[in-house]
């Protein structure tokens, strides 16, 4: 029950953070210059009934409280409303870039997790000179943005060796992959080098702890020393990055999406806020924050699970 009481808090503390999100995004938007209005007209003067009528279409004229209730409103019925710049639903949008987006995503966090982890598990258990490259290699990685990384990696393997396409994201599930790898790495990097880092402190952190000579001094094999007794108790604070790797991987698509021309949610983003195209501003903004926020109810449940040291307080926090 203690369980269960402290993910109905975590699940009423996200809809309230999640609400006060909205209204944050859906009004920092209408603090910034210019207008729809303005856009929709491309600078071209017209007439007060010409202005009258895009107001009314899209509700410009109502007041702000009308115009975020009416907002919030659809977006509860799965309605982000209409797209200023491409006159189409911004939900249509959003589900003909979404594919893309994830699947890049996706395989970026799959890279993160299986170089992070890996060169992290490396660099403490084998040290030496082995430790010293992978600080070297990982401090590369973390000090590399990851828009150098795209112009970096698109000027070797695409315009130079042509190994990968230089941009675009291809159709078929094949396809996507080839033209998305780059991307993925270009994504990936920077986190690949946080982790390792990460990883290996908690590592040899761990590697300090009186269970673990314990262990060794019974005869355990070290492969199962360090996998048991090690690695395992390094995983609560690598999981308490997933908030942090996931958020990084979502802000910075918009880079790299731009950098490859990759026709993803990332690159709608940066288009739409280059046009003033509120609606689709708003949404993906409000999707990305609601995504950061599940993740960060995910690890905070799956945290007690992962570290048997962590515990659910009666006050429904973790401990």
């Amino acid at each position: 029950m203690t369980f269960l009481r402290f993910a109905a808090r975590r699940l009423a503390e996200m809809a309230a953070t999640l609400l006060g999100a909205s209204f944050v995004i859906f009004g920092a938007m209408y603090l910034a210059p210019g207008s729809p209005a303005s856009f929709l007209l491309s600078g071209r003067s017209a007439s007060p009934e010409a202005i009258k009528a895009i107001n009314d279409q899209y509700h410009l004229g109502d007041p702000f409280v009308v115009q975020y209730l009416r907002w919030l409103g659809d977006v509860l019925h799965g309605d982000f409303g209409r797209s200023i710049e491409y006159r189409t639903s911004v939900s249509g949008l959003l589900a003909a870039r979404l594919p893309s987006t994830l699947l890049l995503v996706a395989m970026a966090l799959v890279l993160v997790l299986t170089a992070g982890l890996a060169l992290g598990w490396i660099s403490a258990v084998r040290g030496g000179a082995t430790d010293s490259t992978v600080l070297v290699a990982t401090t590369f990685a973390v000090g590399t943005p990851s828009f150098v990384a795209a112009v970096l990696l698109q000027g070797l393997f695409a315009v130079r060796l042509h190994w990968f396409p230089s941009s675009g994201s291809g159709s078929g599930f094949v396809q996507m992959v080839w033209h998305l790898t780059l991307p993925a790495v270009a994504l990936a990097l920077y986190l690949i080098g946080m982790l390792a880092r990460v990883t290996r402190s908690s590592m040899l952190e761990a590697m300090g702890h009186e269970h673990v000579a314990v262990a060794r001094s019974r005869g355990v094999p070290e492969v199962r020393v360090i996998r048991r007794h090690v690695f395992r108790n390094s995983l609560g604070t690598v999981l308490t990055m997933g908030g942090l790797i996931v958020s990084t991987l979502l802000i910075c698509t918009v880079l790299v999406e731009s950098a490859f021309s990759v026709n993803g949610v990332g690159q709608l983003l940066d288009l739409s806020t280059t046009t003033k195209d509120f609606p689709v501003v708003q949404a993906i903004s409000l999707i990305i924050v609601g995504l950061f926020m599940t993740v960060n109810l995910v690890v905070d449940l799956l945290h007690p699970l992962v570290d048997p040291r962590v515990t659910l307080g009666a006050g429904g926090s973790a401990v």
